[in-house]
């Protein structure tokens, strides 16, 4: 994280090497697409114990490679252990498939009805790009890995260049639990390299099916044209960038604004600023605009900054707020020096005004780090209009009291067409790994807003419906057999069963 050399030496990926990595995903499909739940169930289950048995390994390397401390580390370890469990048991459930069935009508009139039955069935080798800000549950054995495997697709991972080492430990892994299980040749690869180098051939390989993406909007949007450029265009799934507003209804400052202060400051600082939830945009109103902007100040005087995750978030962030400082139209409230040659950042909070906002479109772009721009408005219909003249997001919030109610159904419908998730008197920076979360949001929050990376519906982005018509019950896979002999969940004749 700071630049210090550290001990280990890394396999840069050929070319030669990124084929062969897709070939063998490309092979092991047509085995593994075919395994029963209770075996993929099982291989997830041996990649959650392995990353257990590793958790040594990881605590004494991912510090030394993000700057990010042993309890988070222990913390990120945990989440990622769980998502691989929780697919497991969707997996070996089986209702996920979705199962359709309409049994045939030979004698209607005029025309016979067929028998149709369909299912979500896995697509192919997935091509996975994790994130640095979560080394472990956006990373090489993280979300969009586990859900491809949960799938039924083979995965070729690229590893990271800022966390080397953490990647090379959680590959090592998941290749145990996959030859303890006696999974296929080359249903997961891990390949080191740049993007630019092992990334680019990797996504234009024709064995690739799909591509997983969490970073940033730069390299997301470099990626989906290289996916779009192919002979066969392919899927790019990639989570990208979001300032996650927030509003502030007049009743909830007057009831409890100095506790709303305190727990944004909590969330602006978390992690150092280094989450895609980070609340980059307040909007609070005018009248309490100037002592909220004091109680914010207040709150974070108590944070003193960190390292960012490696020195390239340290020089983007310094652009960032260095632009906001200098922008005419804006106030600066907290500023401490960040030291770029170490890659220590610090918080900022910066002030504007809605019309402001609204004449520089660029005061609502992402400064990734602990520094959030706080908006004054006037009136509920100005900032509803100003909220749908902003980019997609990931989040939207609002924090109100019971005097605000009427205030508050234009913002939530405002914030429903802008953001994939909307959070009331809370913050947006934690996100539950569950079935019901959505992690995901309109462009350019992601590339796709139809989806999420979090949570148990991040397997259907790596699926396609197919659909069997009057087949013979030999040719049936066992979720659409008569009977229902594996008991999942299924429609049938329009009613679920």
């Amino acid at each position: 994280a700071t630049g210090r050399d550290l001990d280990g030496a890394f396999h840069a990926a050929s070319d030669a090497d990124v084929a062969d990595a897709a070939v063998k995903a490309r092979d092991a499909f047509s085995v593994y697409r075919s395994l029963p739940n209770t075996d993929r169930a099982a291989f997830l289950r041996a990649i959650a114990d392995e990353l257990e048995a590793a958790r040594p390994d990881f605590v004494a390397r991912v510090p030394q490679e993000t700057a990010l401390p042993e309890g988070r580390v222990n913390g990120e370890l945990g989440r990622t252990i769980g998502q691989m469990r929780l697919f497991a048991d969707v997996v070996e459930e089986g209702s996920w498939v979705d199962a359709r069935l309409e049994r045939p009508q030979p004698n209607r009139e005029p025309v016979p009805k067929p028998d149709l039955r369909s299912m979500r069935v896995p697509m192919g080798p997935v091509a996975v790009f994790g994130a640095s800000n979560f080394p472990l549950a956006f990373s090489v054995a993280g979300g969009d890995t586990a859900s491809a495997l949960a799938a039924g697709c083979p995965v070729v991972a690229v590893a990271h260049y800022a966390h080397p080492g953490t990647c090379e430990i959680a590959g090592e892994a998941i290749v145990r639990a996959a030859k303890k299980t006696g999974m296929p040749d080359g249903v997961f690869s891990m390949l080191q390299g740049t993007g630019q180098d092992v990334g680019v051939p990797l996504v234009e390989h024709p064995a690739i099916s799909a591509v997983g993406f969490t970073g940033s909007r730069r390299g997301g949007l470099a990626l989906s044209e290289v996916a779009a450029g192919r002979e066969e265009p392919v899927p790019v799934f990639a989570e990208m960038s979001s300032v996650n507003p927030v509003v502030l209804l007049p009743g909830a400052l007057a009831d409890r604004s100095q506790r709303i202060a305190e727990g944004l400051a909590g969330s602006v600082s978390l992690g150092v600023g280094q989450f895609c939830t980070n609340p980059g945009l307040v909007f609070v109103p005018d009248e309490h605009a100037h002592r909220f902007a004091e109680e914010l100040a207040a709150a974070l005087g108590e944070s003193h900054g960190g390292t960012a995750l490696h020195s390239g978030i340290a020089r983007a962030y310094e652009e960032a707020v260095s632009g906001r400082r200098d922008h005419a139209a804006v106030e600066t409230v907290v500023a401490s020096p960040n030291d770029v040659s170490t890659a220590r950042i610090n918080p900022h909070v910066f002030q504007t005004t809605l019309s402001e906002l609204t004449a520089h479109g660029d005061l609502a772009g992402e400064a990734f780090g602990p520094a959030t721009t706080l908006v004054s408005y006037d009136a509920v219909d100005e900032l509803s209009c100003a909220i749908m003249g902003l980019e997609g997001q990931l989040t939207g919030t609002i924090h109100y009291a019971d005097s605000d109610l009427p205030l508050s159904d234009m913002l939530v419908a405002a914030l429903r067409d802008r953001a994939g998730r909307l959070i009331l008197n809370g913050f947006p920076t934690g996100v539950e790994v569950c079935h019901a979360m959505v992690h995901g949001g309109p462009y350019p929050a992601t590339s796709d807003g139809r989806t999420t990376s979090v949570g148990t519906a991040a397997i259907e982005r790596w699926t396609r419906r197919f659909c069997y018509q009057d087949a013979v019950p030999d040719m049936l896979p066992p979720e659409l057999k008569d009977g229902n002999p594996l008991g999942i969940r299924r429609m049938v004749d329009g009613a679920y069963a």
